[in-house]
């Protein structure tokens, strides 16, 4: 293969590389080793991929793909495909460390529920993706692997949890990348490395095993890509009702594979903005959204400023609430080990700690808050059918910061503040998806978020597939243009 043809095959959308590995117009060893070339090349200044799995194994995995029969290529969605796994999710037989020295060396005997999907699908798993330690923090650092550097400026962050698979596709080291999303990893992550990313319907994307099925609602796997046919392939495997996980939603995954082009009518978008003044924004942040909103316009969107009337301060604390109940209970078992609790990162601890002042009555009364909200997005959405907002308050930061201390002259209270803007979608449920804006004078790059009607995924999808059309092939980093 030439220096050209593999570069060319990174280039490829990943929806187009799995029709012609299906076709044999390509092997599955060459769309392989032209990734892993690719990997070779800029993973060790971009620290993206980590836990890479021997280049033998992979191309052995390869090499029996190749032998596998028409027909059972075409009921996989992913078959030949390249992946690597987000670092927090159980990946059998590969080293799943959750970014924590705690579990350096851990090697699953079972995959979490999406990745066993997306092995049935015929992908081949090459490694993980770099996150932070238990995926606190929109920043990808830890003390197993180090930082995941910005795509476009290695000095700055990555963003995160999803750093190290929005990295990896900025630079074609992966056709398609997986993420999850609590407080904004699998958005903002896409909005500082120029990709897309989304955020399922609660439930759209069913988690197994989990410590509680019923309650802890708040985080969900995803997909992201370098377009929105690409992340709507993943979406299609990852997504699906499993009994196993009884508050998932029902029907298959595989109406996501195509997704519609936008409806004729004028759909009808609520620019939220800073919500009237409630979230400190970095200067430039509005103003480049202000592109994408001229975008949507020009598909035909009618744009109209909203604040919707909340005490946004009031459902902040609702989310850190919960959080510290899910996230803080979670981690607990760790901080009760002296050893463990160690070489836990200042912020682990702090959600522990905090979780100790979380009653039941002030669990009730965030529930409480976040009901509130929900019944405020489904009044809003009678009269508009899209939300948007940006994708952070803040353009990527350097690296070396762990988080932003103030914004815009505001202190930051806690590690996670500055990710405010995240809440309001991550409470209502509904799907979100971040799509790139552009890059500011620093050339730091932006998103925002579009957020559809509870369980409205293929109609976020299907305004998103409208706007990339619109705003063209995503600009590569000048480094990976050879």
């Amino acid at each position: 293969m030439t220096a050209n043809g593999a570069a060319g095959i990174c280039d490829t959308s990943g929806k187009d590389l799995a029709l012609m590995i299906r076709r044999r117009a390509l092997s599955v060893r060459e769309v392989v080793t032209a990734f892993l070339a690719r990997i070779d090349k800029f993973n060790p200044a971009a620290n993206a991929i980590v836990s890479l799995r021997p280049r033998a194994d992979i191309l052995a995995e390869a090499d029996a793909a190749d032998q596998t029969p028409a027909a059972e290529r075409e009921t996989k969605a992913l078959f030949g495909l390249p992946i690597a796994i987000k670092d927090l999710a159980m990946t059998k037989g590969v080293t799943t460390t959750y970014g924590s020295p705690i579990f350096a060396r851990f090697v699953p005997v079972e995959d979490d529920l999406h990745v066993a999907r997306i092995r049935a699908a015929g992908a081949i798993i090459i490694g993980k993706t770099n996150a932070p330690e238990f995926g606190l923090g929109s920043q990808t650092y830890n003390p197993v692997f180090g930082a995941t550097g910005n795509a476009y400026n290695p000095a700055l962050t990555a963003g995160g949890s999803s750093g190290g698979a929005a990295v990896a596709l900025a630079f074609c080291m992966l056709p398609i990348a997986d993420g999850s999303d609590f407080g904004g990893s699998l958005r903002n992550p896409a909005a500082y490395n120029n990709v897309y990313g989304f955020r399922p319907s609660q439930g759209r994307v069913p988690a197994y095993p989990a410590e509680d099925p019923y309650f802890s609602q708040l985080s969900t796997d995803g997909p992201m890509g370098r377009s929105v046919g690409d992340l709507a392939l993943l979406l299609s495997v990852q997504a699906g009702y499993d009994s196993r996980a009884p508050l998932s939603l029902e029907g298959s995954g595989k109406v996501f594979a195509d997704i519609a082009r936008l409806p004729s009518r004028h759909p009808r978008v609520g620019w939220l903005g800073d919500l009237g003044g409630a979230l400190p924004m970095e200067p430039g942040v509005l103003s480049i959204c202000e592109r994408g909103l001229a975008l949507l316009r020009s598909v035909g969107c009618d744009v109209e400023p909203l604040v919707p009337q909340f005490d946004f301060e009031a459902l902040w604390r609702a989310f850190v609430t919960l959080r510290l109940y899910s996230v803080g209970g979670k981690l607990k078992v760790h901080y009760d080990n002296p050893e463990h609790r160690s070489l836990m990162k200042p912020e682990a601890v702090w959600e522990v700690e905090q979780s100790f002042a979380v009653t039941g009555h002030a669990l009730r009364e965030a529930v409480k808050v976040r009901a509130a909200w929900f019944r405020t997005v489904v009044d809003i959405f009678a009269r508009f059918d899209f939300l948007v907002l940006p994708s952070a308050q803040v353009f990527p930061f350097p690296i070396e910061q762990h988080w932003p201390r103030e914004i815009a002259g505001t202190v930051m209270d806690t590690y996670h503040r500055w990710m405010q803007v995240m809440a309001t979608g991550t409470l209502s449920g509904c799907p979100i998806i971040s799509v790139p804006v552009g890059f500011d004078d620093k050339e730091r790059s932006m998103g925002m978020q579009i957020i559809g009607r509870p369980r409205g995924d293929a109609e976020v999808l299907s305004l998103a597939r409208a706007y990339e059309e619109t705003l063209g092939p995503l600009r590569p980093p000048l480094t990976a243009s050879s």
